[in-house]
């Protein structure tokens, strides 16, 4: 049997009061598959126990050949995803603005996804709120757009994420991210290699980091190029080769199905398979 993790969480009780249920499955399991290094330490912190890390796929192709739009671009922040819920910290978005506006006067911010606009519209000072837009649900093919049209792609989350598929498909999309500095999208975008970071929950921050990336037009676009590279390596052709390996390793009995240096899943996913 091989099992697949995702839960991301700090040493909580919950958790602890179930880890005597689940650890008599978890030692049936040939191979475990953990979706991030945030999802492994959790398994290894609150179990005990170890996984192989093999990324979340998307469908990069699907995002590759957005056209850019121009009621998009600009000096547009971009942000996808359910607004209302606080840990995707649109919260904290919504207070680095007047520091940002300062300096890029004609900056916009563009939100998609499910939700009540108006009652995040009641958060914001009224001298910005034409500065956002609201496009709420969009196609596969809009956000694709979405994310080849905007200047910045913005992942100001809080906490709770395991992997960040979303800023998988930005990447692919060819947009330059600006992502909290959460475990998982720190793993996840190189440690800053592949997406700019700020400090988690801090405004300010992330005004430093937005100002610094719209004034520099060669590092934004230079930081988009490799993250629209390295965003391949999720495709789900690449992620599904991995993830066939460790079943494949699990149905011959392999007691090997570990995170070694001699891993074939874990080396493509760290970039060191033939070296």
């Amino acid at each position: 049997m091989v099992g697949t993790f995702h839960a991301a969480a700090k040493r909580q009780k919950a958790i602890f009061a179930i880890g005597p249920i689940l650890e008599p499955v978890i030692e049936k399991l040939t191979a475990r598959i953990a979706v991030s290094e945030a999802a492994r330490s959790t398994l290894t912190e609150h179990l005990e126990t170890d996984a192989v890390v093999v990324p979340n796929g998307i469908y990069a192709d699907r995002y590759r050949d957005g056209e850019v739009r121009p009621e998009w671009s600009g000096n547009t922040l971009g942000f996808i995803g359910r607004y209302e819920e606080p840990r995707k910290g649109l919260s904290v978005l919504l207070e680095a603005l007047p520091i940002i506006a300062r300096f890029a006067p004609d900056v916009r911010v563009l939100v998609a996804g499910p939700g009540d606009s108006k009652e995040v519209q009641d958060q914001i000072d009224p001298q910005l709120r034409h500065r956002f837009e609201f496009l709420g649900r969009i196609s596969e093919k809009a956000k694709a757009d979405f994310l080849s049209s905007v200047a910045l792609y913005i992942a100001p989350n809080t906490g709770g994420e395991s992997f960040g598929i979303i800023l998988a498909e930005a990447l692919a999309g060819g947009a330059a991210v600006v992502a909290s500095d959460i475990p998982a999208f720190d793993s996840l975008l190189g440690h800053g290699e592949y997406g700019a970071l700020f400090e988690s929950e801090n405004s300010q921050d992330l005004a430093k980091v937005v100002i610094d990336l719209l004034r520099e037009d060669e590092k934004r676009r230079a930081l988009a190029q490799r993250g629209k590279t390295y965003a391949q390596r999720f495709d789900w052709d690449v992620v599904a080769e991995d993830i066939f390996s460790i079943y494949e390793m699990a149905l011959v009995g392999s007691d090997g199905v570990t995170l070694s240096s001699e891993n074939r899943a874990w080396n493509r996913f760290l970039g060191r398979e033939g070296n």
